[in-house]
């Protein structure tokens, strides 16, 4: 990992926001644009249907949706017009690809790219009324730190940073990272590697990203931030391959390296992150 990770000079205190969790909710964030989210929460979650969960995906990216693109869905119905009052929420959930449900926003939504008392009211409610209905419900939230992204990340109970090996990535990972351990008291946030050279490269960057947070990171006393790595997902031609003809990874190339990676993430997370939530 680069020293880019480390930063160079102390920043402000952090404003405090309350984390309220609603249970068997899962954010899938990034510190930076480009580094696979969406790929990773579309494919992770048909692997979770695929084991028999009960899986639904919201589309928390507000301002630039395009979960849509990466599914070929062309939805009738999005989370703007539910947010708006022209549509139900049922009515605007629809089956994906891969056998999981998706809730998907319009692309270019700037009303709902910052956080009024409407946009947080809105969403708070739409999240209480699907949370029942499934086994785990994912977050393909935007990437950074906005206001809207942060609440999102607030209500899931886990929060799993998809970063890349370059160390752009790295550093917004760490600013993502020290955000939320400062706003929301996280203890735990899970790693996810994407586009990794070689095995073990991913392990060895959350090892290092862990001593830079154990440096430069003030918590709570009894409270440490703990980086818990969750797999790595290689470098895969077949990845690429994918996401042009706008298909899922794990159903157009079920063998590949990245599919398997994917597989095994989740049955990682059934195992060791359902039962928790």
């Amino acid at each position: 990992m680069s020293d880019a990770v480390i930063p160079s000079a102390e920043e402000g205190a952090l404003p405090e926001v309350p984390l309220t969790p609603l249970g068997k909710v899962v954010a899938v964030t990034s510190g930076k644009g480009g580094v696979g989210k969406t790929f990773v929460s579309a494919n992770l979650a048909a692997a979770l249907a695929k084991r028999g969960l009960r899986v639904l995906v919201l589309d928390a990216d507000l301002g630039l949706a395009n979960l849509d693109v990466v599914l070929n869905l062309y939805p009738k119905i999005t989370l703007h017009d539910v947010f708006t009052g022209k549509a139900k929420i049922e009515e605007a959930i629809i089956k994906a690809p891969g056998g999981f449900s998706v809730l998907l926003a319009g692309s270019g939504m700037v009303e709902y790219s910052r956080l009024t008392p409407e946009v947080r009211g809105d969403f708070l409610k739409i999240m209480s009324s699907m949370v029942p209905h499934y086994d785990i419900v994912l977050l393909d939230t935007g990437a950074g730190i906005s206001d809207v992204v942060l609440f999102a990340v607030s209500l899931a109970s886990e929060v799993i940073v998809v970063a890349t090996p370059e160390p752009t990535s790295l550093t917004d990972a760490y600013a993502t990272i020290k955000v939320l351990v400062g706003q929301q008291k996280r203890q735990n946030i899970r790693m996810v590697i994407n586009q990794t050279a070689r095995l073990g490269d991913g392990r060895a960057i959350t090892v290092q990203l862990q001593q830079v947070l154990d440096r430069f990171v003030t918590t709570e006393p009894g409270r440490p931030i703990k980086l818990v790595h969750m797999g790595d997902i290689p470098a895969d031609p077949s990845v690429r391959q994918a996401v042009m003809r706008r298909q899922l990874l794990i159903q157009s190339a079920p063998g590949c390296a990245a599919s398997l990676a994917i597989t095994q993430l989740a049955q990682k997370i059934q195992e060791t992150v359902i039962p928790r939530i």
